[in-house]
């Protein structure tokens, strides 16, 4: 891979990180007008509290100043202050980050393997009842809202037939340690993961499923074939192979994706994420809160889809030359 691909890759994500804290500045500075009145409607504060307040916030000052002192605080990755508890929102996000990566990372993982796997089964026996089930079912859960789709497995399995906790991530009662405690949390994560998984589910398989049946077009298979290998060693040592460069990409672009996107599960079933912690601050609204992780977000899609970009083109040279 060349020095001048990846430094023009670098350069395109940094520029877009750029516009994307400026962005965030004036998102919720311009458009969510007040805070102070905002957080204290029906308040009686005084001229001197509202002003105090501001400046306790950093609100003071004009817009350009805000935006000068933002940039300041956002390269010191200072984040400022929440609104809600009054901390720092570095240290907030850094506390909720470990339950959403756990989270996002084995629904990435397992909805990226059984995505590959129905993909390949679908496009080897394409246009049977096989193909057709699969294909209907994957397209089906991911079409489905994952609000929905999580409000459906929650009133099903844990409600209704209570095998699995309605929320949270450990039992509040339970006083387990080591293994046992893994095992509560492995638990309650059960649904929060099936949904994430379920909802991305097809996203693979329809990607695995089209560029298998492209590779299986190309020449090379066909001499494979007359030179007497099995339809299985075709299958698994030529074809499958080389139709999983999209797939490779796509997991690492959906990863970031994902991670924003657990918003409305982590909700849903109250994991103390970053999805329930932007849920919290969009109520407040917490206005520090809502810049930081719209900044993390932002930074995780623009860092994953560049690590795909680059790994595209260290697995496609064609890539580069464009």
């Amino acid at each position: 891979m060349s020095f001048r691909f990846v430094t023009r890759k670098v350069l395109a994500a940094l520029a877009t990180l750029a516009f994307v804290i400026c962005f965030n500045f004036f998102l919720f500075r311009v458009v969510e007008g007040d805070p102070v009145a905002n957080l204290f409607r029906g308040k009686n504060l005084t001229i001197e509290q509202r002003q105090e307040l501001r400046r306790e916030f950093g609100l003071d000052g004009s817009k350009g100043e805000q935006f000068v002192r933002y940039l300041e605080q956002t390269v010191r990755l200072n984040l400022g202050r929440s609104y809600s508890t009054n901390r720092p929102v570095r240290s907030d996000i850094w506390e909720r980050a470990w339950p959403t990566i756990a989270l996002v990372g084995v629904s990435s993982l397992l909805s990226a393997v059984f995505g590959v796997l129905i993909g390949i089964v679908a496009a080897w026996r394409r246009r049977s009842k096989v193909d057709y089930g699969w294909t209907g079912f994957t397209m089906a859960t991911y079409s489905m809202p994952d609000f929905w789709l999580g409000m459906l497995l929650l009133v099903t399995f844990a409600v209704t037939l209570g095998w699995f906790p309605v929320g949270g991530i450990t039992d509040t009662s339970s006083e387990a340690t080591g293994i046992a405690k893994l095992f509560d949390q492995a638990h309650h994560m059960f649904l929060p993961a099936l949904t994430l998984t379920l909802a991305y589910l097809g996203e693979y398989a329809l990607v695995m499923r089209s560029s298998l049946l492209d590779t299986m077009r190309e020449d090379y298979l066909t001499l494979a074939r007359a030179k007497g290998l099995r339809d299985v060693a075709v299958r698994n040592h030529h074809a499958v192979p080389n139709a999983l460069l999209p797939v490779v990409t796509l997991v690492a672009i959906n990863f970031g994706f994902v991670l924003s996107g657990a918003i409305a599960v982590e909700a849903i079933y109250s994991w103390p994420g970053l999805g329930l912690l932007s849920y919290q601050a969009l109520r407040g609204p917490d206005l520090p809160m809502l810049q930081g992780l719209f900044l993390v977000f932002s930074a995780a899609v623009i860092f994953f889809n560049l690590v795909a970009e680059l790994l595209y083109g260290y697995l496609d040279p064609r890539v580069r030359t464009q």
